[in-house]
Formats: structure tokens, sequence, C-alpha cells
């Protein structure tokens, strides 16, 4: 398989990782500056979007139900064009998550991704988090189950 405009395995790692410090840090133009402009995130959080406006939304939710967020990257595989990543995410419930109201609760839950990267950029990412975990650790479920 021919791979034109292979990044070496160093620099994707290091894209991944400041995609990564952009999410914890809540800093959007950081993202910007990582991913595509048409980047697809899947499973899409809104029908027919591509690109990083369609997160903000839901990177914002998430800054405001865990101001304090920190994401450490346990595993990073890198082959070809792809990045493998398996993660834990930790923080205090001090802001309502996905209609969850605050409870001052430490959460840590997983994270799984496989990223894309062409050119420099991430293109696509597949990402799974571990919801119900932190759910669990909250003691609530979200009302909404419908997205």
């Amino acid at each position: 398989m021919e791979h034109l405009h292979q990044m070496p395995h160093t620099a994707q790692r290091q894209l991944i990782v400041d995609f990564y410090k952009a999410v914890a840090a809540h800093d959007i133009e950081q993202l910007r500056a990582v991913v595509a402009g048409d980047w697809q995130y899947i499973p899409a959080i809104s029908d027919g979007q591509s690109g990083l406006d369609q997160m903000i939304p839901a990177f914002r939710n998430l800054a405001i139900g865990l101001p304090d967020m920190k994401i450490d990257l346990l595993d990073v595989l890198v082959s070809d064009d792809r990045v493998a990543v398996r993660a834990s995410v930790s923080g205090t419930q001090t802001g309502p998550i996905m209609g969850v109201a605050a409870t001052s609760k430490p959460v840590s839950f997983a994270i799984h991704a496989f990223h894309e990267v062409k050119n420099g950029k991430i293109t696509r990412t597949w990402h799974l988090e571990d919801w119900l975990s932190m759910f669990r650790q909250i003691g609530e479920l979200p009302t909404d189950l419908s997205h």
C-alpha cells in the first residue's frame, strides 16, 4: 500500500498529543490547527455536518461539565496513516453533562479512538467514550437518551 505525504511516526504521535491537549484545555483554535477543515468525527454528533464546527458544542458542554478535565494518553500506536489511542479522562463534574446536573463528584472514564492522518492533519476520528461508567460514578443517567 502506497502512502503519499506520509508523516514520520513521531510527527503523527505529536499531532495526536496536541489534539488531546487541546480538548483537555478547551482550546478550539488549537483544535482547528490539528484537524482538517472537513474532519469527520465518527459517530457523527449531528447529521450531515463535518469539520470541527459539528463538535464545538459537544466540546464546550464537556468543558462546562468537567472544567478540570485531564486526559491521560495510555497508548498511542501509529501504523501508516492511522493512530490508535487508549486514554483515560478524569475530572470533577461541577457542571451539567448531557442533562445531568452538577454533582461535584470526581469521575474517570475510558476513551478509545482511531485517527486518520493525512497531510499533517487529522482527517477522520472514530471515537468511543465509556459514558456509562461516568454516569455510574455520578449516580444518575441522562433522561434524554435519544442521541
